[in-house]
């Protein structure tokens, strides 16, 4: 199987970085690193900016916020770079964190060097080279859902992260935080979604207890996976900037609302980032019972975490259109975001009123 590799491109226009000045930040903070300095951008992802910083002979991963934010609590990267160090010894999936500053005459805004981890990020398409037949598809699944398990099985205060989060009425805090959120964003050309948000608010489950690392952002895309020997495995989960201490299940929602099958409507197909729709690949159904079952819980209805999933992308990508709409972006990738996250939400609105099914 040829090299397997998420490659980064030269940056896109206005994300340019300083390359004598992370170079000379990086000489001095990381030991042993010597030689040329280049910088590329990886094209994935649309919040945190990622960058490949080579030194010489050694490959690095730098984190900075996107340019001309003003969300600076939705960027945090000392925040990241925290969750990161706690992570690593008890999390074998964690990069290895290697320096943080937050000193503005460098880049301007924060900033963190990770480890770089060799593998291929399964984008829209599997890369040409990557035959997934159904078994094979089948496999990814279950190893997805068992690495996500097995994240959400650590005890948040043996990775000392348990001050991370407030556990306690989390839910009902995070209906009420996405809904703001939206809000604040809201443009003119999408909908005003306040019958979702008042569904959302009316049906909050009762606090079960359930209290977990989670991760917020766990899909395809953001793990790293590696043949090793056997087919692909993950090697490593990546991007984790909306890391917290809460209820599992929402987390699981979150990441159903990326999962899109073969049999969606054309208007869900078109926001496919993943490739999921394949054969052998899991329905959300089979995604929920196959989590349930290996985190041993009962759910009689999955419907809020999934609608609450669909919601809060939704206002993701509402919140990235209304940087662009602004001009605080130039990415030419935002520019239907709002259609987007009318889709998003328009799914999750007919689910609630019974309209249709997960």
């Amino acid at each position: 199987m040829a090299e397997l590799r998420d490659d980064a491109v030269e940056p896109r226009p206005g994300e340019t970085l300083d390359a004598d000045a992370v170079g000379a930040y990086l000489r001095e903070a990381v030991p042993g690193l010597d030689g040329d300095i280049s910088i590329a951008q990886f094209p994935g992802g649309a919040s945190n900016l990622t960058y490949l910083v080579r030194v010489g002979d050694e490959e690095l991963v730098l984190r900075r916020p996107p340019f001309g934010t003003k969300a600076r609590s939705a960027h945090d990267m000392g925040r990241e770079f925290r969750v990161l160090s706690g992570l690593h010894s008890v999390f074998r999936y964690c990069p290895r964190p290697l320096a943080y500053c937050e000193d503005p005459d460098i880049l301007g805004e924060p900033f963190y060097v990770m480890e770089r981890l060799q593998g291929i990020i399964l984008r829209r398409d599997p890369p040409d080279d990557i035959k997934l037949d159904a078994d094979t598809a089948h496999g990814l699944c279950e190893n997805l859902l068992d690495v996500h398990l097995e994240l959400h099985r650590i005890d948040p205060a043996a990775a000392g992260l348990a001050e991370l989060g407030r556990p306690d009425g989390y839910t009902e805090r995070q209906v009420g935080g996405w809904s703001k959120r939206y809000r604040n964003a809201r443009t003119d050309d999408v909908p005003d979604n306040e019958p979702l948000m008042a569904w959302l608010a009316e049906h909050i489950p009762p606090e079960a207890g359930r209290a977990a690392i989670i991760h917020n952002d766990y899909k395809f895309d953001n793990v790293v996976w590696q043949d090793d020997g056997t087919g692909l495995r993950i090697r490593g989960v990546l991007d984790w900037e909306m890391t917290t201490v809460g209820d599992p299940l929402m987390d699981l929602g979150c990441s159903l609302a990326y999962w899109i099958q073969a049999d969606d409507p054309p208007s869900m197909l078109a926001l496919r980032m993943m490739p999921t729709h394949l054969p052998g690949m899991m329905r959300r159904r089979d995604v929920i019972d196959y989590y349930l079952a290996g985190a041993d819980l009962k759910i009689g209805d999955f419907r809020f975490y999934y609608i609450f999933g669909l919601f809060r992308l939704a206002v993701i990508v509402q919140q990235i259109y209304y940087r662009y709409m602004l001009g605080q972006t130039r990415d030419s990738r935002f520019a239907h975001f709002g259609q987007m996250g009318a889709v998003l939400s328009g799914v999750a609105g007919a689910i609630a009123a019974g309209q249709r099914d997960i």
